[in-house]
Order: C-alpha cells, then sequence, then structure tokens
C-alpha cells in the first residue's frame, strides 16, 4: 500500500525542534491552507485546514534554524490517522467545540515564496534535505 499527502500552507507559528532520547532531532510545524468559495445563499466562505507536521532528522534541524511564522512551505509525506479510529484525530476545544487534528510524517519540506535574505534578494524553492549548511540562502 502506498499514501502520500502533498500541503501547501503558512506556518502558523514558529517550528518547535526537541530531540528524542536516541538523539534524532524532531521539528514540530504548524501549517494552515485556506480555501475560499461562495456558497448556495452567495455568501463567500473561507476556510482553514490545519496541519500539524513531524520532520525528522537534519531536514528537522534545517526547519528548526531557517524557518518561521507566516512562511509558506510545501510538505510531503504521509497522513498518520489516529490509532483507535484510523481518521483524524478528534478533541475538544477549551470553547467546548469539537476539533480535529491532521498530523503529517515529513519526507519532504520545501521553503517556498520569498525569504528576505537582508540585501533584498529574495530566494526560491529549496528542498531542506537536499543543501547543505552552507548552501541554505535563508538569515
Amino acid at each position: 500500500m502506498y499514501q502520500r499527502i502533498t500541503v501547501v500552507g503558512n506556518l502558523g507559528r514558529d517550528p518547535e525542534l526537541r530531540y528524542l532520547p536516541n538523539g534524532t532531532p524532531v521539528t514540530n510545524l504548524s501549517v494552515a491552507t485556506s480555501n475560499s468559495y461562495t456558497n448556495q445563499q452567495g455568501e463567500q466562505v473561507k476556510e482553514t485546514t490545519w496541519f500539524r507536521v513531524s520532520v525528522f532528522g537534519k531536514q528537522a534541524e534545517a526547519c528548526s534554524q531557517y524557518l518561521s511564522k507566516g512562511r509558506q512551505v510545501l510538505v510531503e509525506g504521509r497522513l498518520r490517522p489516529d490509532p483507535q479510529t484510523g481518521n483524524p484525530k478528534v478533541f475538544t476545544k477549551q470553547d467546548g467545540s469539537v476539533g480535529s487534528s491532521y498530523e503529517i510524517t515529513a519526507t519532504t519540506v520545501r521553503f517556498i515564496g520569498s525569504a528576505n535574505r537582508g540585501d533584498g534578494a529574495t530566494a526560491g524553492s529549496r528542498d531542506a534535505g537536499e543543501m547543505s549548511e552552507d548552501e541554505i540562502p535563508f538569515e
């Protein structure tokens, strides 16, 4: 069986880097995607879907170092369902409403959009896992 998901969105907060007991780096990202449409009543509807993304290894360290809140990313990976239900994780929010969490284990994270390098120039799309530290153009 094969499963793959691709998500393009913006980071909702700065990446969070931690290390597993065996020393493997893990960065957690919160990625928001947006969609808007006009419903049958002629009203403009905006939808935002949030994804929790886990990135491992050298790619995790690069994401933690070079990404920040608001930055646009392309994430490819595997959708990780709730082991008990096989669906997205469902939870109760602080206000009492029901929410769900879509979780992705990333295989690739690409930094897209523009990143200001400090000299007014911008950098294009690059794969964080394929760059050495000296090649990463973001500061």
